[in-house]
């Protein structure tokens, strides 16, 4: 227990840590510096970075740990092979080399009040609980996802497997000793409760949040000029997205002044390749290239229009993508193909225009319509960047994990 007017001692177990690319590393950042803007004592626990591609950064090879500084928060990187996170056999390498790798900070960690276990999801509350117990602190759960059901959504699990038995077990075991969850989407709370009967009472949702200062609209004269609009997506090129949806409703807008730019990296980056050039595609350009933050802002900044393509698994997504929050906070118009939890955010906040997912030809019309009235391109940026401001900045979403964590640590 903290003694009164000791700071607030959090460490975070976050397989996945900026420079890595995706919601979970994005998260995890954001909660990190939302609580220590607050005055929070932060230590990161985080792998190498090496994800989506697996090119481990020359500085951390041949190393077992490294400590770092960023931004005022110690972050203690340790030991994952630079394996790409491309299909089951990879993902479940890098995720038990984590777990044991991240139990080498033991030494260096620090004394601790209570930990956050941040990602991957479910697994790692397993080195979490083994620093609760030499700790002696409680430990909070994060949930980024729901594991393993969306891996049987992305068929990289089969339900009735053997190893999905295992995995439901974990997640069991891991919902049900953390003290505290917290998930990124209301959404997750029936699932948790109905599935795995875990008391509601110890369900916190906490949503991602963004980075209102980095993520902003830059004015037009730093702006990139082109008579062309410019529908950008930014992110991880992985099997959760529908980028064929995309790609089929740019072949239907070749000779509309219309340009698709889908800048990330991740595995399925050959792929769109490839149907690019079957697809004889001149208004679609891949930019295959991990971006730092600052140049993501920018990049978001200088689109017309930001699109979120979810692919269709056939029931509503019960999840919310941090992509949203920063799209709003870029102060663009968002075209999001999906339903469920993200669909309904975009139709609250009036931030955007909501298709169904697959529907490539609603997603052709809905680019023509933002294109034709540029009036309303304004009016949808505005409304998602003032809803940001309001009631997402990463200042915000520290002060709500802050008040949760602090139930825990008595402080």
């Amino acid at each position: 227990m903290t003694k009164p007017g000791k700071p607030l001692r959090v460490l975070v177990i976050a397989q996945y840590y900026p420079p890595d690319m995706g919601g979970g590393a994005t998260r995890a950042y954001n909660v990190v510096k939302g609580i220590a803007l607050h005055g929070v004592q932060v230590v990161v626990v985080a792998a190498f970075p090496h994800y989506p591609h697996g090119n481990v950064p020359r500085e951390y090879r041949k190393r077992l740990l490294k400590i770092e500084w960023r931004e005022g928060v110690k972050i203690i990187r340790t030991f994952v092979p630079p394996l790409p996170s491309k299909g089951l056999a990879y993902r479940l390498i890098l995720a038990i080399c984590f777990v044991i790798s991240s139990l080498f900070a033991l030494p260096v960690v620090g004394r601790v009040d209570v930990i956050w276990a941040a990602n991957p999801n479910v697994i790692s509350f397993f080195p979490a609980m083994v620093y609760g117990l030499v700790k002696k602190a409680p430990v909070a759960l994060n949930v980024d996802d729901l594991w393993p059901e969306d891996m049987y959504g992305f068929k990289l699990l089969k339900p009735d497997s053997f190893l999905a038995r295992i995995a439901e077990t974990m997640a069991r075991i891991a919902y049900h000793k953390a003290r505290v969850l917290t998930p990124i989407s209301p959404g997750y709370v029936s699932v948790i409760c109905g599935r795995y009967k875990v008391d509601r009472r110890k369900i916190k949702v906490v949503k991602a949040g963004v980075d209102v200062n980095r993520f902003r609209p830059y004015s037009a004269s730093t702006r990139r000029h082109s008579n062309k609009f410019t529908v950008l997506y930014s992110g991880a090129f992985s099997v959760a997205y529908d980028f064929e949806q995309i790609l089929r409703a740019a072949k239907l807008l070749e000779n509309k002044n219309v340009e698709f730019i889908l800048q990330g990296g991740g595995e399925v980056a050959p792929y769109l390749k490839s149907m690019v050039k079957k697809l004889k595609l001149k208004n679609v350009r891949i930019v295959d290239k991990i971006l730092s933050r600052d140049e993501v802002a920018r990049l978001l900044s200088e689109a017309d229009a930001l699109i979120l393509p979810l692919k269709d698994f056939g029931k509503p997504y019960l999840g919310i993508s941090s992509k949203l929050y920063e799209y709003q906070a870029a102060g663009k118009p968002i075209i999001c193909c999906a339903d469920g939890q993200p669909a309904k955010y975009v139709k609250e906040t009036g931030s955007g225009i909501v298709i169904k997912p697959a529907d490539y030809e609603s997603l052709a019309k809905a680019v023509l319509y933002l294109k034709e009235n540029p009036e309303l391109v304004k009016e949808l940026g505005k409304k998602g960047r003032k809803y940001v401001e309001d009631n997402m900045s990463i200042e915000k979403i520290g002060l709500q994990m802050i008040d949760k964590l602090k139930v825990l640590s008595n402080v």
